[in-house]
């Protein structure tokens, strides 16, 4: 941080004009010149709809704009899982969730999993990681656990504080996410002292928290995340003008998972437009501030030389809806939730270039092996997306044939009370639940209804029936839906029965404590029920 201002606009121009990135010569031959180095920038929570127009009308984000300038954007990139551990999962793994069974924030990969830094590491990669993982087995709060096991069990809790917003300091203070800007500090200092003085390519990995909302101690002992906490200095960086107030179904309309959702997540009760208006301002604001540090990661590169030799890409785990559809937070296939951002620069990325493919993030394992010049191992899920950033011709790059023109994304966890399967294709989005017969799926085509207030399920039946079937060739999802039943059973069996005399006092104080105090013993034989 320069004497505690982040870097703006103007200063990153300035940087990379000195450092030459905007006169980039076409990439030569593979075989001729040293591989790139790589950064990965991963936040948590940022809806992708914010680097393109007109998402990117409500907030200044002067890193991804620069990012976009002299690189690339993806317009549809996809997580696989809308929530943070199995998403994860996913990208350090290039496999779908069905395939790493990371079913739940709790349930990710064993931690000898070969991931994409392993290989490149072994390939010769200096490699380094700074800040939030997230992406094996065995971390979040036991409430996370036990509210994804009892999904399926026939009671209605709130299980988060309601969505509210706090400003913290004064126009002075940019750090507000400390935690955060220490990691974007470690990262910039190795860059500076040691990336700097390799003489063999390096990987570097920084996670973010932000913008992901922070804890809300108000709501009792095991409290959620339902704070929008920013500062007036990120806030001015909003157009309060811009922001659309989303529309909502009428809790009636809803579908019956949403329904649950909206209830499980405390936001079924009246919310004034100001209180919207203002949820979505500071979430806007927590993703200026985000910006900043990838910003600073940037202006790094550029100090020591080493943009014009380094892919810098810039994503997000999922997005969040910021109170798209009466929800806050992640776990839907709706955009807000479902869209991560994608930018890419450095060399042979094409400039100001927009892709409009379907992508998504168990393509990062491949690409970065292919940027690593690595074989490809042949039973990934995703497909790298170099041809894309670079305009070869498929075949040229991937010995597997084609991209599909599909993405898939899956969700198993908490605040869903049914397994959910997205795919995305051409101009339409298709979810299926559960078993696909026992809960209506939804269709929504985006070009007609970018908002996604129209279900024409049961206006397109041949449509619907034409994209279940690509979805069954994909992923057997009745089946792997009984399976997260059977797993969430078993789990929560062994989690009872660890407890012995504890458990009705351990189960009553999760989350859900301000309803289930209510009632006990109402919601302990529901359980019992169920087992």
């Amino acid at each position: 941080m320069r004497g505690g201002e982040p870097l703006g606009r103007a200063g990153l121009a300035l940087l990379l004009v000195a450092a030459g990135a905007g006169a980039r010569p076409r990439p030569a031959a593979p075989g001729d010149q040293p591989r790139s180095s790589v950064v990965l920038v991963v936040c948590d929570s940022l809806d992708g709809r914010l680097t393109f127009f007109p998402g990117n009308q409500t907030v200044d984000l002067p890193s991804m704009n620069f990012m976009k300038r002299y690189g690339t954007v993806f317009l549809n990139a996809y997580t696989n899982s809308p929530i943070c551990c199995p998403s994860r999962a996913a990208m350090w793994s290039g496999l779908f969730t069905h395939l790493t069974e990371s079913w739940n924030n709790f349930k990710g990969l064993d931690p000898d999993y070969i991931t994409w830094m392993d290989l490149m590491e072994k390939h010769g990669y200096h490699t380094q990681k700074f800040g939030k993982l997230d992406y094996t087995s065995g971390h979040h709060s036991v409430s996370n656990r036990v509210e994804a096991w009892t999904r399926d069990v026939h009671f209605l809790l709130r299980q988060e504080g309601r969505p509210m917003v706090n400003l913290t300091g004064d126009r002075k203070r940019v750090r507000v996410m400390e935690a955060d800007w220490r990691n974007t500090d470690k990262a910039v200092n190795w860059i500076k002292e040691e990336a700097v003085n390799l003489t063999q390519p390096f990987v570097l990995y920084l996670g973010l928290n932000l913008p992901h909302p922070y804890p809300s101690p108000y709501a009792g002992e095991n409290f959620g995340s339902s704070t929008f906490l920013t500062s007036p200095y990120w806030l001015e960086k909003v157009n309060f003008e811009a922001i659309k107030i989303p529309k909502w179904s009428s809790l009636s309309e809803m579908h019956p998972v949403d329904y649950y959702s909206s209830y499980t997540k405390n936001c079924t009760g009246e919310f004034t437009k100001e209180e919207v208006r203002n949820i979505r301002a500071f979430y806007y604001a927590m993703c200026a501030e985000t910006d900043a540090m990838l910003g600073e990661i940037i202006s790094a590169l550029g100090d020591t030389g080493l943009l014009r030799k380094t892919v810098v890409i810039f994503t997000a785990d999922h997005g969040e809806l910021a109170m798209e559809h009466r929800q806050f937070y992640k776990m839907s296939m709706y955009e807000g939730s479902s869209h991560v951002p994608l930018l890419v620069m450095g060399p042979g990325v094409r400039e100001q270039q927009e892709i409009p493919n379907v992508v998504s993030l168990v393509d990062i394992y491949p690409t970065m092996l292919d940027i690593a010049r690595i074989p490809v191992p042949q039973n990934l899920s995703g497909y790298s997306l170099i041809p894309l950033l670079r305009e070869k011709t498929e075949s040229e790059v991937s010995p597997r044939g084609p991209r599909p023109s599909w993405v898939l994304s899956e969700f198993h966890g908490c605040n869903v009370n049914s397994s959910v399967y997205m795919l995305r294709t051409g101009k339409w989005k298709y979810i299926a639940y559960s078993d696909g017969f026992s809960v209506l799926p939804q269709l929504f085509d985006l070009t007609a209804d970018p908002d996604e207030l129209k279900n024409v399920a049961m206006k397109f039946p041949v449509i619907v029936h034409y994209l279940d079937k690509i979805l069954h060739s994909i992923v057997n999802y009745p089946k792997v839906s009984s399976s997260v039943q059977e797993y969430n059973k078993q789990q929560f069996i062994s989690w009872k029965q660890s407890l012995g005399q504890n458990y009705s006092s351990v189960i009553a104080n999760l989350r859900w404590h301000q309803d289930w105090l209510k009632e006990q013993k109402k919601y302990e034989n529901a359980i019992d029920r169920w087992l």
